[in-house]
């Protein structure tokens, strides 16, 4: 499709198949997206509702859960609706919104999942200060500082993006207004855009990774400790899956962005694509809540009367 220099729209290619195809993708990805905001929501809902999970800990799972929410939200819903339509346009300021939002909840998120490896450390360590060295003057302040890492970060990225020109194609090639599929259509030199995604993102990645693997190589030396086997083998599985979760989402992300641009495939990072913003969204409630003893009993109490949501709890 060729373009004038101003324009309004952008074309998002997608997954391309017959309608056959694409009426099978929507029918996934669509109970994915359910699944996503039913697991996500109703956790967070969990730990607002239920006394005994008014702790740390669980202010920062649910942080997480409405954060997959959201991230999942910014991408899903356009690309469902595109699966159906033959309209599979999304206006300039649209794209720019849903790449802002987009760049906003991941780099929280990694943020924040440092902030969480961080405060199990805390709570493996000093047990008995848990409440004084994790108090609201410190998680608060945790959170904070997560979503203002995100905004800064989003805004660099969308800004220097969005005053490129655009002026041969418009047509994206993927399901969402990612960052390196839309500096591909433009005109403009783009080295400095991906100069700033490769810095920014692995300034991000390492800090966040670093306190994630100290912290948690602390809780292995602290269950190492143990005396009792059972109690390691506990432990060490609920970690173990903890660090499962981190290590898919930091590890996708870090194949996606820091590397050279010239070594970037918009295929093979569409594919990529779906599995950090739309399948481990999914994926994180199982992996940090459904293996719960707490959360578990929780559910019991708030969703007693719903049979269908406790025997999902249950049987994990």
């Amino acid at each position: 499709m060729i373009l004038t220099e101003i324009f309004t729209v952008f074309v998002l290619l997608g997954f391309i198949g017959d309608f056959e195809v694409q009426l099978s993708l929507f029918f996934l990805f669509l109970a994915i997206y359910l699944f996503t905001l039913i697991g996500n929501l109703g956790l967070v809902v969990l730990v607002v509702a239920d006394s005994r999970l008014h702790n740390p800990m669980y202010y920062f799972l649910s942080v997480l859960s409405f954060l997959d929410a959201c991230y999942s939200s910014v991408v899903t819903p356009k690309m469902l609706i595109n699966f159906l339509s033959e309209n599979k346009t999304i206006s300039f300021l649209g794209c720019a919104a849903q790449m802002f939002f987009y760049v906003t909840f991941g780099t929280t998120e990694c943020c924040l999942l440092a902030a969480m490896a961080y405060d199990r450390y805390v709570a493996i360590y000093n047990p008995l200060l848990y409440s004084v060295n994790m108090s609201p003057r410190v998680y608060g302040p945790l959170m904070i500082v997560s979503y203002l890492c995100g905004i800064l970060n989003a805004s660099v990225h969308t800004g220097a993006a969005f005053t490129l020109s655009f002026c041969a194609s418009n047509e994206i090639r993927h399901f969402f207004c990612d960052i390196p599929p839309v500096l591909a259509i433009s005109c403009s030199d783009t080295s400095k855009n991906y100069h700033l995604v490769f810095y920014f993102t692995s300034i991000i990645e390492i800090v966040t990774i670093l306190i994630v693997l100290v912290s948690y190589g602390f809780i292995l030396l602290a269950i190492l400790r143990m005396h009792s086997a059972e109690g390691r083998r506990k432990v060490f599985s609920t970690y173990g899956s903890h660090l499962t979760g981190v290590s898919l989402y930091y590890g996708t992300i870090f194949s996606m962005y820091v590397r050279p641009s010239s070594s970037y495939s918009l295929d093979r990072d569409m594919i990529a694509s779906v599995f950090y913003s739309i399948a481990i969204p999914m994926l994180n409630p199982i992996i940090y809540s459904l293996r719960n003893k707490d959360v578990k009993e929780a559910v019991k109490r708030v969703f007693g009367k719903h049979w269908f949501i406790n025997k999902i709890y249950s049987s994990q």
